[in-house]
């Protein structure tokens, strides 16, 4: 899949940059804390899960006004800005419901947009996502993390990465860190992450009409389960899908473990990959590159002929954006403990 980038200006004049994968009907996203259209394109891990949702419909993202290639903006980070840049992007497209998934901070502005355009939404689903922002962690952890971003915008980020990704690689955790540092200046990220604190959709959730699904991981360090299971409860018929780990980001760990459930809900045909970065046979021909064999050797030791080693490399590069055996072999050797 190739990304389509465009343009969108909101009511009050912001400058959006959205970005569109797929054919087919539309699936629009709302990112979390922080995004950057491109760099995120350039990230196998977090690539794989949004090609892994948009097979068989058009997914929509967009970066939030200060982020990624988005322009900057004076208005101060509320709920009613980002209800407004939802507004812009939503106006894109076509006048049949959509589905809308929001992811983190996205979740709770997805919800009190479904809330209040309950004709728009076809079906809802909130992953990450919370009803009050003070229950995320006690006053003095906030204010920690906050000052942190706020004097060392580097070390916060490290910091944070380690609290959105634990169970992701060290290659990756260290690719995310440097991604938060580029998706936007130490001041926008430090007010958007005090708004997450801030939301509370207590008083909206009850009017959420649309079906929906709540998608959680047990034991992430970012937002409390609980926090999930109050998510739920207060959506009338909503339903909770709890999931073994501990990452808050929806593409670090297991990611078909989230996808799938997202699919089945939506009314999606399962993918092959799930989601998932790389085969179970591209895997094996990234150990045996790892390992310095040709691709005679490959072929050989996995009863295949060459040319079919050969394509199995082509995709794999294309896969993980690679250019060289190299590059396929660092990236087998930083995530070997995670693929088993």
């Amino acid at each position: 899949m190739q990304q389509r980038i465009g343009r969108v200006t909101t009511g009050d004049g912001a400058e959006l940059a959205y970005a569109s994968i797929g054919e087919g009907r539309t699936l629009l996203y709302v990112s979390g804390w922080l995004s950057h259209l491109e760099l995120s394109w350039q990230l196998p891990e977090e690539r794989a899960f949004y090609e892994g949702l948009a097979e068989g419909c058009r997914l929509v993202r967009y970066d939030r006004a200060g982020c990624g290639i988005s322009a900057p903006s004076d208005h101060a980070p509320s709920l009613a800005f980002e209800l407004e840049q939802l507004d812009a992007v939503a106006a894109l497209l076509a006048p049949e419901p959509f589905d809308l998934v929001g992811v983190s901070m996205g979740a709770l502005v997805a919800a009190a947009w479904a809330a209040a355009h309950p004709d728009r939404v076809r079906r809802l689903v909130l992953y990450g996502g919370w009803v009050s922002g003070a229950e995320l962690a006690p006053a003095d952890v906030r204010d920690h993390v906050l000052g942190l971003i706020e004097s060392h915008w580097g070390l916060g980020s490290d910091v944070l990465t380690d609290i959105f990704a634990p169970d992701a690689g060290a290659a990756a955790r260290a690719q995310f860190g440097r991604y938060q540092r580029a998706s936007s200046t130490a001041a926008t990220a430090r007010a958007l992450l005090a708004l997450s604190y801030e939301l509370d959709i207590g008083d909206v959730i009850d009017k959420v009409r649309t079906p929906t699904l709540v998608v959680h991981r047990e034991q992430d360090r970012a937002a409390p389960v609980a926090q999930a299971v109050a998510l739920a409860a207060g959506i009338p018929g909503a339903g909770l899908v709890r999931l073994p780990g501990r990452s808050h980001l929806p593409y670090a760990g297991d990611t078909h473990a989230v996808v799938a459930p997202i699919r089945r809900f939506l009314g999606l045909r399962a993918t092959r990959s799930g989601g998932r970065l790389l085969t179970p046979r591209q895997i094996e021909v990234a150990a045996l590159v790892s390992e310095g064999l040709s691709n005679r050797e490959i072929a050989t030791r996995l009863g295949i002929d060459e040319r079919s080693a050969e394509g199995h490399i082509e995709r794999i590069l294309l896969r993980l954006d690679a250019r060289s055996r190299a590059q396929i072999a660092t990236w087998y050797a930083a995530h070997r403990d995670e693929l088993g």
